[in-house]
């Protein structure tokens, strides 16, 4: 099942007086992020959706001032509070690329059809991503995502076959 949302930053705390925030990225674009018309905010037991009126870096952190929060009382009870945005404004993918959401929980088979487990997490390491599969004996198997090892991801159907290569069992 694909994702519909995607996380793509956590509020860490506030930022000045008139209600920005500091945020966490947690998506491989946060520039991306200046041009969105809005964003969903998750946390209290609800979702709200805001619209960012400016976003600028502070360090490693997006400062972004919402048109919805105009003070710091307000920005202050927004900690650890989720922001996402609707599959329809994600980052485009290029072919071969996948979405983290749509890849976790992928059941995973090797090329002769045997189950190993489900896709538990992806790693990344810079070089390439890492795929953790959790195995049905309680193991974990660890597998670069690269195409000697990945024949083929199918999240439609929630499955992906790999080819598990000598020393990697």
């Amino acid at each position: 099942m694909k994702a519909e949302y995607f996380c793509i930053g956590i509020i860490t705390e506030p930022h000045g007086v008139k209600g920005a925030v500091k945020v966490y990225p947690t998506t491989d674009d946060p520039d991306r992020i200046e041009d969105l018309d809005e964003i969903i905010m998750r946390g209290g037991g609800e979702d709200r959706i805001l619209h960012p009126q400016s976003v600028s870096w502070q360090k490693d952190r997006l400062i972004i001032k919402f048109k919805e929060i105009n003070d710091r009382n307000e920005s202050e009870k927004l900690r650890k509070y989720e922001l996402f945005v609707t599959r329809e404004n994600a980052v485009e993918l290029g072919e071969n690329e996948y979405y983290v959401a749509d890849l976790v929980g992928l059941e995973v088979y090797d090329e002769e059809g045997n189950h190993i487990g489900v896709l538990g997490d992806v790693i990344r390491t810079g070089a390439n991503d890492v795929y953790q599969i959790d195995k049905e004996d309680g193991k974990e198997l660890l597998l670069p995502a690269i195409s000697e090892c990945i024949i083929d991801v199918d999240t439609e159907n929630g499955r992906m076959t790999v080819h598990v290569m000598e020393g990697l069992e």
